[in-house]
């Protein structure tokens, strides 16, 4: 089927999904080239943990200037915008871990880029999809991050082996051309007409007609941001804090399980053949089930959307909790692929409950709560990156192996007890009721 036939927001949510996975193909993908650079060339682990932490601080700080640049021009511009700016400092910037202070700039590059991808997401989402549909799209755009993580995980230490990692970087750049070729070729505003039951939940900043293609409102007609009132409100804090803990537990799996492989185990990724997508593939999969999952609940009444979220979200987090904590205790590659995929499966699953919730409190301002909470998560990779590089560096002057279980227990132990924290804070403070006009 031509995407052309497609309902216009399928075609939307489809091409976000594309967008998420390109992004995470990068993201893990300079993870994977750079280990490989920067082990040959002798980088320390805090070294390297503060070259793989630089990406998050451009990324932190471009997430509410993401979301309010999304809602005064248009997510749809500002995310092709951000795409175009990523994928030429990859295409252009040599990888070379004996020229810091390049690196440190080009990650800051890509990371303020790459910061107003999701909010301008979020942004066209909320103009696009209706209620009804709001939780297994959001989950479908964002399992494309999985997706993207399980397909670089797989073929991109192929790629470095066969091309040298440089390589990646190219690569990495064609794919960032090819989406925004795409998005410019298929993407657009929303009139009114083609979501009236978004248009009636108040999403977007649309035309009242219903006879015309509405254009996104200029700065002058926006709807007043209540800053105060979101920044005060306790359900947009129990977002905040659960997106913290998930992206802590991410990011720190997804820089440092290569180097857990590779130190831990003393087992090579490129022997490793498809298992080593696993974690990330269960990441997709679990995403969209808890999306279906959350949509089925709502809209069948077996439970309310406050419950919906809380559910999930409680099921998710503690699962990988034990995970997590369980990890170092694996010491063959298949055993800790499995762990590792239980740990970000449920993980997943809890974004049904606090990752959709911000189009449930505040569906006109979810580009900007987007924006808040993913900072929240942004500072998360920052200290969770970088923290763990000390850990091990710590390790090491302790006169531990990193073979040792002992010197990665508290690598694994500190995102698995901010599981258990988060979700009670969820439980506590979150609310499915809409709270902002």
């Amino acid at each position: 089927m031509k995407m052309a036939y497609l309902p216009k927001r399928y075609t939307i949510v489809i091409l976000t999904f594309i967008c998420t996975c390109v992004c995470y193909i990068e993201r893990v993908g300079f993870s994977i080239a750079y280990t490989a650079a920067a082990d040959a060339s002798g980088v320390t682990q805090s070294s390297k943990g503060v070259i793989l932490s630089t990406f998050y601080y451009g990324y932190a700080c471009s997430q509410v200037p993401g979301g309010w640049a999304a809602q005064r021009i248009g997510g749809r511009r500002v995310l092709l915008l951000s795409f175009i700016l990523w994928s030429l400092t990859c295409a252009f910037v040599p990888l070379d871990p004996n020229r810091a202070t390049l690196m440190v700039l080009a990650r800051l590059l890509v990371g303020v880029a790459q910061g107003f991808i999701f909010p301008s997401i979020h942004t066209v989402l909320a103009q696009w999809v209706p209620p009804h549909e709001r939780s297994r799209s959001v989950s479908l755009t964002t399992s494309g991050m999985y997706f993207g993580a399980a397909l670089g995980t797989l073929v991109l230490p192929t790629i470095v082996k066969l091309r040298g990692p440089q390589s990646v970087f190219v690569s990495e750049a064609a794919l960032g051309g090819m989406w925004s070729l795409l998005w410019f070729a298929y993407a657009a505003d929303p009139p009114r007409s083609d979501h009236p039951k978004a248009a009636a939940a108040g999403f977007g900043g649309e035309s009242s007609s219903s006879s015309l293609p509405t254009k996104l409102v200029d700065s002058s007609r926006a709807p007043r941001i209540p800053w105060k009132k979101i920044m005060l409100s306790l359900p947009i804090w129990a977002i905040v804090v659960n997106n913290f803990t998930f992206h802590y537990a991410l990011y720190v799996l997804m820089n440092w399980l290569p180097t857990y492989f590779e130190l831990g185990l003393q087992h090579s990724l490129q022997e490793m053949g498809s298992s080593k997508m696993l974690p990330y593939l269960n990441m997709f999969l679990f995403s969209n089930i808890g999306g279906v999952a959350a949509d089925k609940l709502i809209t069948s009444r077996t439970l309310s959307v406050t419950a919906t979220r809380k559910v999930l979200n409680t099921v998710g987090f503690a699962v990988a909790s034990v995970a997590l904590v369980a990890l170092p205790l694996f010491r063959t590659p298949d055993g800790v692929v499995f762990c590792s995929s239980v740990a970000l499966g449920f993980l997943a699953l809890g974004r049904a409950g606090f990752a959709v919730n911000h189009m449930d409190v505040a569906p006109r301002y979810a580009g900007i709560v987007m924006g808040i909470s993913n900072t929240a998560g942004t500072l998360a990779g920052i200290v969770g990156v970088d923290l763990t590089g000390r850990l091990l560096e710590a390790a090491k002057a302790a006169d531990l192996d990193l073979t040792a279980p002992e010197s990665w227990r508290a690598v694994f132990a500190i995102p698995g007890l901010l599981c258990v924290f988060s979700s009670l804070v969820f439980l506590l403070l979150s609310t499915g009721e809409r709270i902002f006009d």
